[in-house]
């Protein structure tokens, strides 16, 4: 048989367009914040006050869990000078938080460090400075290493990863048994991968509530096995999230151990009963059916049988779906959904996200492990992951299309920020996806349109014997290739025997199936899926955990971002001034460059009669911002040379119309003050 490449379909070709367009249209808009951002503060970072404040206080994007020592201020020689206790000045829609300072501060640069948990469990940190008189130098150290980074960070990024990873697996495993290949709960790989993922997602559950204190605080290791601080996490949204999702695993458990106990053996049941009755078409599975034909038997048992395993199913699905949800739920209830604007819809979206991630990836984990280890798999069965595998699909698209629109902020943070971006790369991967699950479903349609074979009903029970061999054996011919040895009287020649039967059965078994063209096509393809969506959980894991544009770009405008400052261009304004005494006419030039917020280089000429320069006894500047009602902030430049004045580093805390004063002294009793509103940007 000639085998060509699937064909593109038109209305699969529609189904995936459709559904890459959904996808695409995500980044167009948002309007909701995930993690806290800090939007302003008081002083503001680099202020020069001519009085000392009387408290510090912070402006967050959203709610943060902060505690006594989450604000500290410290002096120019490192001496924290604040009282050490939290206000809340929150309000209004407003989240702001506070520290009152210690009366009697001097002069000089003070650093304000601050550190917190936002809403959605992310921990987040900065510092930034203000000065009392004019800047000083400061003896002050900040540590080097990121909030939530280091050895502490990468191993709980690890454990986020595994526990999305075992959720995927045990979940999706279990959905693709019940749902869509019921025997394949007696085959002993299935077993092993569902039991796999709730190790996996177990280990990683206590892994992050251990490293959570360390997380978000010290970023010692050590600091894991602190049981005042292992305390202080079970308080929080994310520790009760995290030792809820533990109980649920204890009822996952529960589900596994009667989908591989009592439903494994009601499903074998029901198979024997099938063999022995009569011919039934290809892909009837009803046990009934099969237990009513069967030879000698009680056509009333057999439908006992039959219902008994109808309603454990029932159950198991029923229970099984209330068990994932809940397990899901421990992320949305903790995570980006349950922050921002429409909570109460967010969070059940979130679950319905993470169920049909676990639906798709988990299957065709389940399904790739069915067609390299399991003796086979009916097309029955993967014919209906197809059609699963397709709602999940649409389900993603339509979950996902809402969460991007919560949380991606407009064009410019697509490609300006780390989440734009990374989100790129996702919209990316899901493209290829969708185009590998295509090729899947033509290879699944070309297993449909075979002519029904008595393979179907055996392979689908995972027994040894292939559709070959049996025909072999019933024809009268040689035994087949991988049959039994005869037996021996000698124990240790039997055992061998057993063992290179068992080995030419499996290699027998193993060339049959490699070669089936249909079914060899299908394996390549459900591998190639597996392996982009194993890169594609990965992403995702690390979206969860970066700053969604939207924020980021919030963060900048307000001052807290790390965005590139306006374009702006350097002062340069000349003032008449008359002292009224002999020679006390003349002119004042002053520029600031670059003339934006933040440090600036000052000049300042003076000339006199005859346009020489003018050496006065001293000259004085001053700022004052009358919109902010800071100000106004005195400074004394150095002279360079006569009529020639300077001062290096001047901080401009804000952007904003600045009136300039300078004030001219000409002799001990003359002098005057001029005035000018300029624009730094």
């Amino acid at each position: 048989m000639t085998t060509t490449a699937p064909r593109l379909g038109t209305a699969t070709l529609l189904r995936l367009l459709l559904i890459t367009a959904a996808l695409l249209a995500t980044v167009l808009t948002g309007t909701a914040n995930a993690h806290a951002a800090l939007t302003g503060s008081n002083p503001k970072d680099g202020a020069v006050l001519a009085v000392a404040p009387k408290d510090v206080t912070l402006t967050f994007s959203e709610q943060v869990a902060l505690g006594n020592d989450s604000i500290r201020v410290l002096d120019p020689k490192s001496k924290r000078v604040d009282a050490g206790k939290l206000k809340n000045l929150s309000g209004g829609g407003v989240v702001s938080y506070g520290v009152d300072l210690n009366s009697g501060l001097t002069k000089g640069t003070y650093t304000v460090a601050w550190q917190a948990v936002s809403a959605d469990s992310h921990p987040i940190a900065g510092a930034f400075t203000f000065s009392i008189g004019a800047p000083s130098k400061t003896a002050v150290e900040l540590p080097k290493q990121e909030v939530g980074g280091g050895l502490v960070g990468a191993l709980y990024g690890i454990a986020r990863y595994a526990a999305y990873a075992g959720f995927t697996v045990m979940v999706g495993a279990a959905a693709f048994v019940l749902a869509c290949w019921p025997r394949g709960a007696g085959v002993r790989p299935v077993q092993r991968l569902v039991a796999y993922g709730w190790v996996t997602l177990t280990a990683a559950t206590l892994a992050m509530l251990l490293l959570r204190n360390p997380y978000t605080g010290s970023g010692e290791l050590g600091d894991a096995l602190d049981l005042a601080g292992l305390q202080a996490v079970l308080a929080t949204k994310t520790g009760a999230a995290l030792v809820s999702r533990l109980l649920l695993l204890g009822a996952a458990a529960l589900f596994i151990a009667v989908l591989f106990g009592a439903y494994a053996k009601r499903a074998a049941e029901a198979e024997g009963a099938v063999e022995t009755g009569a011919p039934r078409p290809a892909g009837t599975e009803d046990a009934a059916d099969g237990d009513a034909d069967a030879a000698g038997d009680d056509p009333g048992a057999a439908v006992d049988r039959a219902k008994e395993k109808q309603d454990l199913t029932f159950g198991l699905a029923v229970g099984g779906t209330v068990v994932a949800a809940g397990i899901a739920a421990t992320w949305a209830l903790s995570e980006h959904a349950s922050t921002g604007i429409q909570a109460g819809v967010a969070m059940p979206v979130d679950v319905l996200h993470l169920l049909a991630v676990a639906a798709w990836f988990g299957g065709l984990a389940t399904l790739l492990v069915a067609l390299h280890r399991a003796p086979s798999v009916g097309r029955t069965a993967v014919l209906r992951f197809s059609r699963l595998a397709f709602w999940s699909v649409v389900v993603l698209a339509a979950t996902g299309l809402y969460q991007s629109w919560r949380q991606v902020g407009s064009w410019s943070a697509l490609t300006g920020t780390s989440y734009g971006r990374l989100l790129l790369v996702k919209i990316g991967l899901v493209a290829v996806l969708v185009g590998v699950a295509w090729i899947s479903r033509r290879w699944t349609a070309r297993l449909s349109e075979r002519p029904p074979a008595a393979e179907d009903s055996h392979s689908e029970t995972g027994g040894e014997t292939g559709p070959d061999d049996r025909a072999a054996s019933s024809a009268g011919g040689e035994p087949p290739t991988g049959a039994a040895p005869a037996p021996s009287d000698d124990p240790v020649r039997a055992a061998q025997l057993a063992r290179q039967g068992a080995a030419v059965a499996a290699a027998t078994r193993k060339r049959l199936r490699d070669a089936d063209l249909e079914r060899s096509g299908l394996r390549r393809s459900v591998l190639a899926e597996a392996g982009v969506a194993v890169v594609l959980l990965a992403v995702t894991t690390v979206l969860t955990s970066t700053e969604p544009g939207r924020t980021e770009e919030q963060a900048a405008r307000a001052g807290g971002g790390t965005a590139e400052a306006a374009p702006s261009k350097p002062v340069d304004v000349t003032l008449p001034f008359d002292t009224g005494g002999a020679n006390g006419k003349g002119t004042a030039r002053l520029t600031i460059s670059p003339g934006r917020s933040g440090a600036n280089e000052l000049r300042l000429w003076t000339r006199g009669p005859g346009n020489r320069p003018l050496d006065a006894p001293e000259v004085k500047i001053a700022f004052t911002l009358t919109a902010e009602k800071i100000g106004p902030l005195p400074l004394v430049p150095e002279r360079v040379a006569a009529g020639h004045w300077s001062a290096s580093n001047i901080q401009i805390p804000l952007p904003g119309e600045w009136q300039v004063r300078i004030t001219v002294r000409t002799s001990d009793i003359d002098q005057t003050t001029v005035e000018k509103n300029v624009r730094i940007g």
